[in-house]
């Protein structure tokens, strides 16, 4: 499968690109240590706006390959990102081809991003899609939740970006391991989805209450260089 995975330098050189753009806000990176530093790992992000994307890449420890629409790969968008790694899904249907890529990238040790709601919305992971449990069982490889917060503050359309010199919140949590030994049949799919979408909505719940209670986030923010 190794034709199938995505550049690496290409990733890298995305992950610094993000971080210069990104110092256009006021961003901040919480518990980060929780990401592996190495080996395959799902990042499970929730999504509320168009800047979800450069924003995890930023803030991510390490260089990510995200599942990104097709409806994304046009023109000299499309070429940038097949440049930077990242990989197309036809959500319309099963794309074989975008499943291969993504479980490529993790047997080769590498941080698949997934937005598992699908599409932009509240972030709460109220509704989370099966692709998830896919990647997780068949990889093994841990799961991340990552919540943002601010990026949707000015509504959820294409292209709307948060004021300049707002604060956006990246907030990682702790690692969903799925039981070693579960079989990939439906019943075994469906009920690692209801774990991973009940770990993902718990994380998403838990910030909003830490976020509400003290405003900021306290000692624990880094921003972003």
């Amino acid at each position: 499968m190794t034709a199938l995975v995505p550049t690496a330098v290409g990733a890298a050189a995305g992950w610094r690109t993000a971080q210069v753009v990104l110092r256009a806000w006021s961003v901040h990176v919480h518990d980060a240590g929780l990401v592996p530093e190495r080996g395959p790992v799902i990042l499970a992000a929730n999504h509320t706006g168009f800047l979800d994307g450069p924003l995890l890449m930023g803030a991510s420890p390490r260089p990510i390959h995200c599942v990104v629409k097709k409806e994304m790969f046009w023109g000299p968008l499309g070429w940038f990102l097949r440049g930077i790694g990242q990989i197309p899904v036809d959500r319309s249907r099963m794309d074989r081809t975008a499943l291969m890529k993504g479980l490529a990238t993790l047997e080769a040790g590498r941080v698949l991003v997934l937005y598992p709601e699908g599409r932009r919305g509240l972030g709460n992971f109220a509704d989370v899609r099966p692709g998830l449990a896919w990647f997780a069982l068949r990889s093994g490889a841990p799961v991340v939740p990552v919540v943002a917060l601010g990026v949707g503050a000015r509504g959820t359309a294409a292209w709307q970006l948060p004021a300049l010199r707002a604060r956006l919140d990246v907030v990682f949590g702790p690692r969903i391991m799925l039981p070693p030994g579960w079989s990939r049949s439906a019943a075994a799919l469906s009920a690692a989805g209801q774990k991973l979408q009940a770990a993902l909505a718990a994380h998403h719940a838990a910030v909003v209450k830490r976020y509400s209670a003290a405003g900021v986030f306290g000692t624990v923010a880094s921003e972003l260089p």
